[in-house]
């Protein structure tokens, strides 16, 4: 389990084959949003789905944690501020997202953000080049690699440095690739009972619970 971050900062639509099952156009840009820190958990802990959202979803991610602070850095030196990588979950309450007409609510409520121990970036070469998978229950549901992402590592540490100054310990979740349960036919939410898998090679991998809140 990482350190609580300051900052969760989310990419949205970040990859070429989850665009592609939405039916939508690439993003010309990153596309950001927030989760908060009463998000996390670690690995064998339950996510545990509230009341108030009966669409939750399964998102598959790598995670980025910064080493120092990044304050307006290009995407060549951008690699250099970043401490190491860690599986993430980026649990969705989409039934919230949707309706809200904006995402942060859905994204973040209690222990939708199981998140693995930190790999650090000596350990990943390329981070550019892991497969990422998401297991519900034995069945694979997402099937992927990073080398999907419209915005690579890189671009996404610089990108979000312009703007907002990121500090050791910030966390980037870099979006999810195609297989999620929202654009399935049929839909496919998480139950309590459950269990979640989300795997990268080189990473390591998280397994979570789900249950009722």
């Amino acid at each position: 389990m990482i350190e609580t971050p300051q900052k969760i900062v989310c990419i949205g639509l970040n990859y070429r084959d989850h665009a592609e099952e939405q039916g939508v156009a690439l993003p010309e840009r990153p596309l950001l949003f927030a989760k908060w820190p009463n998000t996390l958990i670690g690995d064998g802990d339950p996510i545990r789905i509230p009341s108030i959202s009966q669409n939750v979803d399964y998102e598959a991610e790598l995670g980025v944690v910064i080493g120092r602070r990044a304050s307006r850095v290009s995407a060549d030196d951008a690699l250099d501020f970043v401490r190491g990588y860690v599986v993430a979950n980026d649990v969705s309450g989409r039934d919230l997202q949707f309706s809200d007409g904006q995402w942060v609510r859905g994204k973040s409520l209690d222990t939708f953000l199981p998140v693995g121990d930190l790999v650090p970036a000596s350990e990943v070469p390329d981070p550019q080049a892991l497969p990422i998978r998401a297991i519900l229950n034995g069945e694979t549901m997402q099937d992927s690699n990073t080398s999907n992402m419209v915005f690579g590592v890189a671009d996404i540490v610089a990108f979000v440095s312009q703007a907002i100054t990121l500090e050791p310990g910030d966390l980037i979740i870099t979006g999810t690739p195609a297989g999620v349960g929202a654009f399935r036919d049929p839909k496919v939410w998480m139950q309590p009972g459950d269990t979640i898998t989300i795997e990268i090679d080189g990473v390591g991998s998280i397994t979570n619970p789900v249950t009722s809140a």
